[in-house]
């Protein structure tokens, strides 16, 4: 009988049996769930971006040039320029104005934001915050002067300013395809950055008299005008940056003689601005493997002594930029040297004053070359010819350009945190050239997917400078803190810039954390890696929206990450898995269920199938003369079953015999109990009480020491939201039992996640369960069309 009998494991054990479909608990509707596709949540595919998001056949953006001259008035702390302005009209719309950005207007008292927060009394103030207060009742005579504002022939052309934006109306409309070009003459009172915030403005060093220039969002600059909200006009604030136009850039800048200069693109007039020596070692750095000084720390010494009376010009041009920033002082040492990406050399440079010399001589080129290496190789190569790393106290960035910080002691020493301070914020503000100078998304609404997204990049980047950097974003386990406050306080990572509370771990920690998530937890790196490449190079030199960056993940990886996108970004529950219970049993071999004989019963026919309730459909169909039902066109249809179900056929009241087969199995053979005889299994139950779905990740501790770390993706919380029985065959005893042993869910309570006390086992029987032998006589019982031709002698 062997040849009759196929085996089957079966499980029964803690009383009942175990079962894939039936182990969690229905918990009703799945409608509107935590695994919904996001659907309508996004903006619809379109002829301008695709539902793999990607940018469709349509798309298109526009382009401004810019050529700009600019004198910057140490003295008075006041910059005065003029610029010409070419705006190519890309679009397939007519356009009758143009906006443009007065970010400089952040200092104005007048033509502000006047985006407002509450501001409680203190028992103390500064003399400084009621300065600040004092001024709101009057013009503080910061913001842009706009002197002159004309077509290219001298005609003025009609402008309202709004705050920080300005409006130009166009003479004409402005036609699908053409250009139009006007001019500019403006100047503002450069503003203390460190006692009034800011992007841009400078610092004065008291102990020598001097200045460092950093001149940031420093000129009217056109606004994006897109596909997806046409003008970008949204007020500057101070918090979130900006989103421009890409286009070529042709600046010249005259500083003090003695002044050293760096600025988005390349100098084109070293030969004339430097001493032969300086544009020797210039030469000299162009192939350099260390970086080379160009002005040295004497020379910079020596500048911040004697003050020379003169001007002299720098002209720089930077193309495909979106941006223009530059920096000036006689403190300034600088230094070069080279990195090759793909076969294209890119010069890394540093700009620095004697304050922080000892920290940034032996570290800021070389972290700009790493970081230049390391996102090329996780984004897309490095398309312009420099990265440029300027101390200035701060942190910001603009093409080929950064401000940041750093300084030492002044005894020439630091601290560790300074040390590493530095480097990451280097790190992130050169990072900064890919998300969002190259692809670039819009700041002002959407602050993660540069602020984010750079984050991300920089962790990858830090961990690949030193294998112990301590990376203060990107870890799971450092951003549970954040997770962990009350809902009041959290916003989730798609909110408005101008709206968030904790801004830094919401635009900053949140969004770096989950794409760590999702490359070494959910996706996989060489899954992710793959995709995060592909909306790199899909979206490079254009302006990508959230919903191309997440249907770009989705369609280059091949899964489905809508949960991911709705839990993390778009919602603000927690991660917190709880291992509620264990449960644990042994195999016994021995034991073989109980067996059972053939037998016979009696049962009736079937019932007529017919539908018997005369409901509203078939009354109507009947009613409508228009139907002819397919029984009655084709009367060979109409079989016993058709006359059965209407009494053509009599209905068979009869009982008949049925066979119930024997049941049970057989006893296991040696090999079988040597096979399964030493099998474990646990039963766990989990409970998701964060509410945010998370893949459940077990590290089993076996009695022996050994350790097996084992991934359940998180699809398994897809029919019960609040809960998981699952149950885990073992050849091993276990010890105790983990939940996300490398802290990679951001999972905000471990004290949950542990079970070290397993509970003496109970036993489950494995056997050979029969699946019926062939049966000479009927084991279901005869049907009436059986029993009709039996009576009828057929």
């Amino acid at each position: 009988m062997r040849n009759a009998v196929s085996f089957l494991l079966i499980i029964t054990c803690f009383g009942k049996g175990v079962n894939a479909q039936n182990i969690q608990n229905n918990p009703g509707s799945n409608h509107g769930n935590k695994f919904e596709q996001l659907g309508t949540i996004m903006p619809t595919p379109n002829e301008y971006r695709t539902a793999s998001g990607a940018p469709g056949p349509k798309y298109w953006q526009q382009r401004c040039d810019y050529d700009i001259k600019c004198e910057l008035d140490e003295k008075n702390f006041r910059l005065n320029g003029s610029e010409t302005v070419t705006y190519f009209n890309n679009s397939p719309n007519t356009l009758t104005y143009l906006w443009l950005q007065l970010d400089e207007n952040q200092h104005s008292s007048v033509n502000n934001a006047n985006y407002q927060t509450s501001n409680a009394m203190t028992s103390q103030m500064s003399q400084q915050q009621i300065d600040r207060i004092d001024e709101t009742k009057g013009d503080n005579g910061f913001g842009f002067n706009i002197l002159k504002l004309t077509d290219p022939a001298g005609k003025p052309l009609h402008h309202t300013i709004n705050k920080t934006m300005m409006r130009v109306e166009l003479p004409t409309p402005l036609k699908p395809g053409q250009r139009f070009a006007f001019k500019l003459e403006w100047n503002y009172k450069i503003a203390d950055r460190r006692t009034r915030g800011g992007r841009g403005g400078y610092e004065l060093f008291p102990e020598d008299g001097n200045c460092l220039f950093t001149m940031s969002q420093w000129y009217p600059r056109l606004c994006v005008y897109s596909d997806f909200q046409g003008w970008q006009n949204h007020q500057f604030t101070g918090r979130g940056e900006f989103a421009l136009t890409f286009g070529n850039f042709k600046v010249q800048m005259t500083v003090p003689a003695d002044h050293v200069v760096g600025g988005t693109g390349e100098c084109q007039n070293y030969a004339v601005n430097l001493t032969p020596a300086q544009l020797a070692r210039w030469q000299k750095a162009q192939t350099s493997k260390e970086p080379v000084e160009i002005v040295t720390l004497a020379e910079a010494k020596a500048a911040e002594k004697n003050r020379s009376t003169k001007t002299k010009t720098f002209l720089f041009k930077a193309d495909n930029v979106r941006d223009f920033a530059w920096t000036s002082s006689r403190k300034y040492v600088w230094d070069a040297m080279p990195v090759t990406v793909e076969g294209k050399k890119i010069m890394c440079m540093s700009f620095y004053a004697k304050e922080a010399y000892n920290l940034w001589r032996p570290y800021s080129t070389k972290v700009v070359a790493h970081t230049i290496k390391s996102y090329s190789k996780f984004t897309i190569p490095y398309p312009y010819p420099v990265a440029q790393s300027v101390e200035a106290s701060s942190g910001m960035e603009y093409p080929m350009i950064c401000f940041n910080n750093g300084r030492t002691e002044k005894d020439g020493t630091y601290s560790e945190a300074t040390k590493y301070g530095m480097i990451g914020v280097i790190i992130h503000e050169v990072g900064h050239n890919f998300f969002p100078m190259i692809i670039n998304s819009d700041e002002r609404q959407w602050s993660w997917m540069d602020e984010g997204l750079n984050t991300f990049t920089q962790f990858l980047t830090e961990q690949l400078w030193d294998n112990k950097y301590p990376s203060r974003r990107g870890p799971a386990y450092l951003i549970t803190d954040y997770m962990k406050l009350p809902k009041n306080e959290l916003e989730p990572i798609m909110s408005n810039s101008e709206n968030i509370v904790g801004f830094g771990p919401n635009a900053y920690s949140k969004p770096a954390t989950g794409l760590n998530i999702l490359r070494e937890t959910i996706m996989g790196r060489e899954l992710f890696d793959y995709a995060f490449k592909e909306y790199a190079r899909r979206w490079a030199f254009k302006h990508p929206e959230p919903a191309d960056f997440f249907r770009t993940l989705e369609d280059a990886s091949g899964e489905d990450l809508d949960w991911f996108w709705r839990g993390w970004f778009y919602g603000t529950e927690a991660c917190d898995i709880s291992l509620d219970t264990v449960k644990y049993a042994k195999a016994d071999m021995n034991t073989v269920p109980e067996q059972t004989t053939e037998r016979t019963v009696k049962r009736a026919l079937d019932k007529p199938m017919l539908n018997t309730f005369d409901d509203l459909s078939p009354r109507r169909n009947r009613e409508d003369k228009s139907i002819t039902f397919a029984t009655d066109a084709d009367t060979s249809l109409r079989d016993f079953y058709w006359r059965y179900a209407r009494g053509i056929e009599p209905y068979d009241t009869g009982k008949y015999e049925v066979i119930i087969p024997a049941g049970g199995s057989e006893p296991p053979t040696d090999a079988e109990k040597a096979k399964y005889g030493n099998r474990h299994a646990y039963e766990l139950t989990f409970s998701n009480k964060g509410g945010l779905v998370m893949p459940v990740i077990l590290e089993w501790t076996y009695k022996d020491g050994t350790k097996e770390v084992e991934r359940v993706p998180a699809q398994v919380w897809r029919l019960n939201e609040d809960k998981v029985v699952k149950t885990f065959i073992k050849d091993k005893e276990v010890e105790s039992i983990k939940l996300d042993p490398y802290r990679e869910t951001a999972d905000i309570n471990e004290s949950n996640n542990t079970w070290k006390t397993i509970s003496p086992p109970s036993k489950f029987t494995v056997f050979k369960q029969r699946t019926g032998a062939p049966r000479a006589r009927q084991q279901g019982g005869p049907n009436p069309m059986q029993k009709a031709k039996e009576k009828k002698g057929f």
